[in-house]
């Protein structure tokens, strides 16, 4: 099979795993983001792709071949740090031209592939200027062309973009995904924020404590999540809790709470924040505080108002944090909200 497979790849660090048994697969072109807190595993396993760290069990496989115990410099990689890792006192060029010059790529071979890249990434202007004179988003552009240089046959990213401002990487994450998704070599791409990971990947894999809690798509992530732990760590502004029967919970999306002239609980608004044309309200009701994101047009006054949500949008999770059916006994005594 062409692409990465990771079969049961798992990392110990003295009486600590690490990573635990983890399975994945990335097709050719397909960008994978691996989410989660600090600590759960993400960059190990690009440590352990890239042939940084050994694996402590399973294989790591690369277009049907087990790399598993190759060492780091066969492998193909091409790994973009979060610090850019860039010479200071070498220019655009010269940084670029390292690592072919030391790869015995001939003179004329080097100055064909760094034109094209710099072409590719919009730097050929800056082609003089060291690493100081350059913005947080160029510096990152000539990480990343070292990267492309290697013509690898896979694509690592750890954080690429953690040291850049809100704003720049909003603008940055397009033109991030164009020059790596859909391409030969499959993307790895780690981040802790969701929104990143939510823009970049086709795919997202949620990690916790070295264990895969759950891959897929960005939606259905969101709207299934398969455990309370993805449910809590996917969404702004975040999911609401109740408590429901014999330790199970409710999560209910601030989204998903809509105001009702009759029925459902009543509540009333202790703080409000303005979204761009939605109002995120936090609401004291009988059974404790709950966001609400208030429509465009709709209004909540200082006495109160009633609020509700449909049944459809319910998600249950038991006391172990595993998700249950939307029907059961656990739905007991909560009805007043769901319509």
């Amino acid at each position: 099979m062409s692409g990465l497979q990771l079969q049961q790849l798992s990392r110990r660090c003295g009486d600590r795993l690490v990573l635990e048994h983890l399975d994945l697969a990335v097709a050719p072109g397909e960008c994978l983001a691996l989410l989660g807190p600090s600590g759960c595993g993400k960059t190990t396993t690009l440590r352990l792709v890239a042939g940084l760290d050994p694996c402590s069990g399973g294989r790591i496989l690369l277009n049907g071949e087990d790399i598993t115990a190759r060492p780091a410099g066969e492998r193909e990689v091409a790994m973009v740090f979060q610090s850019y890792a860039l010479f200071p006192h070498l220019d655009v060029g010269e940084n670029l031209a390292l690592g072919l010059r030391s790869r015995g790529i001939p003179r004329a071979e080097r100055d064909r592939r760094i034109a094209s890249v710099l072409e590719l990434l919009q730097l050929t202007a800056l082609v003089r200027r060291r690493p100081a004179q350059l913005s947080g988003g160029q510096r990152q552009r000539v990480a990343l062309a070292r990267a492309l240089l290697r013509q690898p046959r896979i694509v690592l990213l750890d954080e690429p973009m953690s040291n850049l401002d809100a704003r720049l990487r909003e603008e940055l994450r397009p033109e991030l995904r164009r020059l790596l998704c859909g391409g030969e070599p499959p993307v790895l791409y780690v981040t802790h924020d969701q929104q990143e990971a939510m823009g970049m990947a086709d795919r997202i894999a949620v990690l916790q404590a070295g264990r895969l809690e759950q891959v897929g798509g960005v939606r259905e992530l969101y709207t299934d999540p398969a455990s309370r732990f993805v449910a809590d760590f996917l969404g702004r502004p975040a999911i609401n809790w109740l408590p429901g029967r014999d330790g199970t919970a409710l999560g209910l999306r601030p989204e998903h709470l809509r105001p009702r002239p009759e029925g459902g609980l009543q509540a009333r608004p202790e703080r409000r924040e303005w979204w761009g044309h939605q109002q995120l309200l936090w609401l004291e009701t009988p059974r404790g505080t709950l966001r609400m994101l208030l429509p465009e047009g709709a209004e909540a006054g200082a006495e109160g108002l009633r609020v509700g949500w449909r049944a459809a949008d319910e998600l249950w999770f038991d006391a172990a944090g595993q998700r249950l059916s939307a029907e059961g006994p656990w739905r007991q005594g909560l009805e007043s909200g769901a319509v």
